[in-house]
């Protein structure tokens, strides 16, 4: 096997890969109604249970053919019954995200909103439940992505299902790096893309929720085709298949890179992400940059890293200089404040985040600008 030039992406995912998960998609052509390809995506369902230890009796994975956006919209356009609200909780751009698919479907809602740079105030929470008895739903983003924030969703779920809400949460950016557990997190639902924490290929996403609620949302609106979750989950359950034609090539890619997560095993695979993650930090100091979230509730993946404060600083320049030898990093996501963001995510190593701030280092110092960074 030859080895394939290797990227090292400090973006929020897509995520750098193994060699191993590339050439996975070299396989041989396959019409995706076979049977064989139908058994390969069953044992991909249940493997996907494995990675949140949801039990197979409660729970099911339902496959779809697109990003992660996708799973946001499929979540609330068909979990939510008629005459009921979903309560968004929501402190940044992903929270924002289902809002925007709220107003799309013209689906009853409240969006508590909340300071991007904190964790929701579970009080404001609860007093909202109470305050609304007709909210069927809770929605929270388990990582915001934008900052780094890290929620605390557990105790959210918690309180949805102590109200007689079901609880929705974001884990695309969580699920297979940081350990989930549905049960103990009082998780409905959750959903990612493979392209993310699994480290597999775009194109590919998923939703793991309890079977009994997806059955019973049949008699809830239709307010989507494409996007209706029930429609899907039936769909496998008689034929094996995806309703439309599934990302192939991405399956393969998934399967491969599932088998790697297993064999490293969630606990070192989140210490691994979180030596990177520690990396990260300590190259951002050395280099006098401020960081925008408190550590305390920082995910351990994403670090938000203000601009300096200096005529000479652009993004651009920066993200261009870095990305001609091999790094990306990517811009923030925070409306009010001018963020750049280094990400944790992918098979990359503290050895990588060295000398990617060798290379940071090189461009500032190549643009003129002034190293400690400058803040007024």
């Amino acid at each position: 096997m030859e080895p394939i030039k290797r990227n090292i992406l400090l973006n929020p995912g897509p995520a750098t890969t193994t060699d191993t998960v590339k050439y996975a998609q070299v396989v041989p052509d396959i019409c995706p109604r076979e049977k064989e390809f139908a058994g390969l995506m069953k044992g991909l369902r249940s493997d996907l249970l494995k990675v949140v230890h949801a039990p197979e009796d409660q729970y099911t994975s339902v496959l779809f053919c697109g990003s992660g956006t996708i799973n946001i919209d499929i979540c609330i356009n068909s979990l939510v019954p008629d005459g009921k609200k979903i309560l968004v909780v929501n402190n940044g751009a992903y929270n924002s995200r289902a809002v925007e698919v709220c107003e799309m479907y013209h689906i009853p809602h409240i969006n508590l909103k909340s300071s991007v740079y904190e964790q929701p105030d579970l009080k404001q929470v609860e007093q909202t439940l109470k305050e609304n008895p007709d909210v069927a739903v809770v929605y929270c983003c388990h990582h915001e992505t934008g900052t780094g924030v890290l929620n605390p969703i557990r105790e959210i779920g918690a309180l949805a299902h102590q109200y007689g809400a079901i609880f929705i949460s974001d884990t695309t950016s969580t699920l297979g790096m940081i350990p989930l557990d549905v049960v103990k997190d009082n998780v409905d639902f959750c959903m990612a893309s493979a392209q993310k924490g699994l480290m597999a290929m775009s194109g590919l996403s998923f939703i793991i929720g309890r079977t009994d609620i997806i059955k019973a949302s049949k008699n809830y609106p239709t307010r989507s085709y494409y996007c209706n979750l029930y429609l899907q989950y039936e769909y496998f359950e008689k034929t094996g298949e995806m309703h439309f034609t599934p990302p192939v090539q991405t399956i393969y890619a998934t399967i491969q890179a599932l088998k790697e997560y297993f064999e490293v095993g969630e606990e070192a695979k989140f210490a691994r992400h979180r030596t990177v993650y520690d990396a990260i930090h300590q190259g951002v100091a050395e280099l006098g940059f401020k960081t925008v979230i408190d550590p305390k509730i920082e995910s351990g993946l994403v670090v938000s890293v203000l601009y300096p404060d200096d005529p000479n600083f652009t993004f651009e320049k920066i993200h261009d200089y870095c990305y001609e030898r091999g790094f990306t990093i990517y811009p923030g996501k925070i409306s009010t404040t001018n963020t750049f963001r280094l990400c944790a995510l992918g098979t990359i190593t503290p050895e990588d985040i060295k000398q990617f701030f060798v290379v940071l280092k090189e461009a500032m110092e190549m643009h003129q600008i002034q190293i400690p960074a400058k803040y007024n």
